[in-house]
């Protein structure tokens, strides 16, 4: 595994590729220059294209381990920067006193005291990969609050935290972050102008097939060919929630593990519920359109 971070964009496809991440080129740009320019990647796009496991392929990549904030009305900063072990600042408090001691701040707010959450974490350097970049997804920014998408833009403006009690912790080397979005919400612009951008939308044809190969290879290639094109053309139907990357490796493996071999009408109507996740685009998916689409010409 890779401990450097590639010179080129080239290189940077090839070593996502290597993650069994297949990149358009314009993504792999985009990590490109984040990386470079220390600066945070914003990706938006539909739910399963992908915007998670670009994180994970670039910590991959990197070779660190990747810390994840999931974000959620109402976030705070105990839950994404730190907090403090309070039981055991109460321990050590009544063990100074039974020794006659006079506690004071180094007593209560040591390092083993400090409970570092995902945000906290990505400014410290990884013990388990040394001198390897930290890789931090901030995923799905748009349900967090926007009081905390102010907090989050000065922090990674300097990449760097003051905790009153503790001090001032800086990034020897700013984190690669990732921040993704399903757009329930528009993101604030000064947040947005402070990352680069990037849309992940569907991917065509081929390069769907060679994540389905990579992701599930015991399906048939033949078959991999069938459930692709059949999730491309659901995809241009009018679709409350058209299927995303995810599920199309999921259909894959469920068909594999039903030990479907031929894409028919019947295979595709018993497990329509992997692709699809709303009743309503159950239902105008019936029998005659699963024939319809299997119909067409390839």
């Amino acid at each position: 595994m890779t401990t450097t971070q590639p010179d080129s964009i080239d290189a940077t496809l090839e070593a996502l590729t290597v993650q069994g991440y297949f990149a358009s080129r314009e993504l792999a740009t985009a990590l490109y220059l984040a990386l470079r320019m220390e600066r945070p990647l914003f990706v938006e796009g539909e739910p399963g294209v992908g915007k998670t496991e670009l994180a994970k392929a670039a910590a991959g990549m990197l070779g660190t381990t990747m810390l994840r904030l999931q974000c959620y009305e109402g976030l705070d900063t105990a839950s994404a920067l730190y907090e403090w072990d309070y039981p055991r600042q109460i321990m050590a408090l009544r063990l100074a006193e039974a020794a006659g001691e006079r506690p004071g701040n180094d007593t209560l707010y040591r390092s083993e005291f400090l409970l570092k959450r995902p945000l906290l974490q990505a400014l410290m350097p990884d013990e388990h990969h040394p001198g390897a970049r930290r890789v931090l997804l901030i995923d799905e920014i748009d349900r967090a609050d926007e009081p905390f998408e102010a907090f989050l833009l000065e922090l990674l403006s300097d990449f760097q935290v003051s905790i009153p009690e503790y001090g001032t912790v800086r990034a020897a080397q700013p984190p690669l972050v990732v921040m993704t979005s399903n757009r329930t919400r528009e993101v604030h612009d000064a947040l947005k102008r402070r990352c680069l951008y990037q849309w992940i939308g569907y991917p065509d044809r081929d390069r769907e097939r060679a994540i389905v190969a990579a992701r599930a290879p015991e399906t048939s290639a033949d078959l991999q060919r069938r459930a692709v094109d059949f999730v491309h053309r659901l995809r241009g139907m009018d679709l409350f929630k058209a299927p995303g990357i995810a599920e199309t490796i999921d259909w894959c493996r469920a068909l594999s593990a039903l030990c479907v071999t031929e894409l028919d009408p019947q295979s595709v109507q018993n497990t329509l519920g992997v692709l699809l996740k709303y009743q309503d685009d159950l239902a105008r998916i019936d029998a005659q359109e699963i024939a319809q689409c299997l119909a067409v010409p390839e």
